[in-house]
């Protein structure tokens, strides 16, 4: 793995431009999303907060575990298939204020957010430099989908875990990656990716210094309780053992078919003219993440944020299920960006700032045309 500066510090004043420049992009995001959404008669805060699965957050912070949906086909919806750690702040945050579920999840979201920009800075600085780690949180910020970071889903809360959890990785500070990855596995099911980028990164260190310190075994023994505590609990409950949760994620028709279902999916979309314009739109976007990757690899960036990152962009392509979620779903992969803030971080300040401007503004344009549609199931 490469040797990072073990003297590192991303402090909040450091990170300042980072930080900035991301409220800057989201508040831009929420602004358009509420004129959007007040020309077009809805409430913007009902759709940041109580529509698709944040509806379903809030149920199971409010009444816990065990509500469904039976559908017309006869499969079940379980609420099973959220995972607990934004439901438990949620409910925590609903007990210490006067905020409603809901809301809670908002205000939850809205520091993990920030924290999630953070720590996508630290990892961009670490590798590229200061300059560099601000392109790469604001680019984050300025993704198509970026406004799910500002809803009370648990994309933001997830990725400020594997954000974090991947720079301690890189620092070597094992105990505290394996924490924040146990953590991440309580957050969704991609949480097994930081497990991943964890033990991946203490085989490598293990195996070029020949030895592991007693910090190391702690976070790789740390790093996969999360997930798997929720998942074997889940397992009990539903009486189906290991593959309880599998049985969860099949009623809700997900499932890992190596992209088929994807596939057939895309190719559905050039039965019409207007179709095929989606069709290409979802090809091309395919290849553009499949090409960052790769870049990612050539310019080879640390193992674990390309062990990471794959297995981000695997589950979230080559997964069955609703496939207008694909989108959010790569919202964590963060790091399919380095390439990118990497290059604008070495052309001149006031070029590479009209650029992420002008992602930004399309980035809430497109927000609230989302959110004001179909928008993130």
């Amino acid at each position: 793995m490469t040797d990072v500066d073990p003297r590192h510090r991303p402090s909040p004043r450091y990170a300042a431009p980072a930080l900035l420049g991301y409220a800057a992009v989201r508040a831009l995001g929420l602004l358009v999303l509420t004129v959007w959404s007040a020309a077009s008669g809805k409430s913007a805060h009902t759709l940041l907060t109580a529509r698709w699965d944040s509806l379903w957050y809030t149920r199971v912070a409010e009444h816990g575990y065990g509500w469904s949906v039976t559908l017309p086909d006869g499969t079940v919806h379980s609420n099973l298939a959220f995972f607990p750690l934004l439901p438990w702040l949620e409910r925590f945050g609903a007990a210490i204020s006067p905020l409603s579920y809901a809301d809670a999840g908002l205000v939850v979201s809205v520091p993990a957010s920030l924290a999630a920009a953070w720590g996508i800075f630290a990892v961009g600085d670490l590798l590229h430099g200061r300059k560099a780690g601000v392109c790469l949180a604001v680019l984050w910020g300025a993704l198509p989908v970026g406004v799910v970071a500002s809803m009370a889903y648990s994309e933001a809360l997830f990725t400020a875990l594997a954000a974090w959890a991947l720079y301690a990785v890189l620092r070597r500070h094992w105990v505290t990656a394996g924490l924040l990855a146990a953590c991440a596995g309580l957050t969704r099911p991609i949480g097994a990716a930081v497990v991943a980028a964890v033990w991946v990164a203490a085989a490598l260190w293990v195996r070029r210094e020949r030895r592991a310190s007693w910090r190391l075994v702690a976070g790789v023994l740390l790093a996969p309780l999360g997930a798997a505590a929720y998942v074997l609990w889940v397992g009990r409950r539903t009486g189906g053992g290991l593959l309880g949760y599998l049985d969860v994620q099949e009623q809700w028709g997900n499932g890992f078919d190596g992209g088929v279902a994807f596939a057939r999916f895309v190719a559905g979309q050039f039965t019409s003219p207007l179709g095929a314009l989606g069709g290409v739109g979802l090809i091309v976007g395919v290849a553009l993440v499949v090409w960052l990757y790769v870049v990612g690899v050539r310019q080879r960036q640390p193992a674990p944020l390309l062990v990471y990152t794959g297995i981000v962009v695997a589950l979230a392509l080559c997964a069955s299920g609703y496939f207008g979620s694909k989108p959010r779903l790569l919202l964590p992969a963060f790091p399919l960006l380095l390439p990118l803030a990497a290059a604008l971080a070495r052309w001149r300040t006031s070029r590479s700032a009209w650029v992420l401007g002008g992602l930004a503004v399309l980035s809430a344009v497109y927000g609230a045309f989302w959110l004001n549609g179909s928008g993130p199931p």
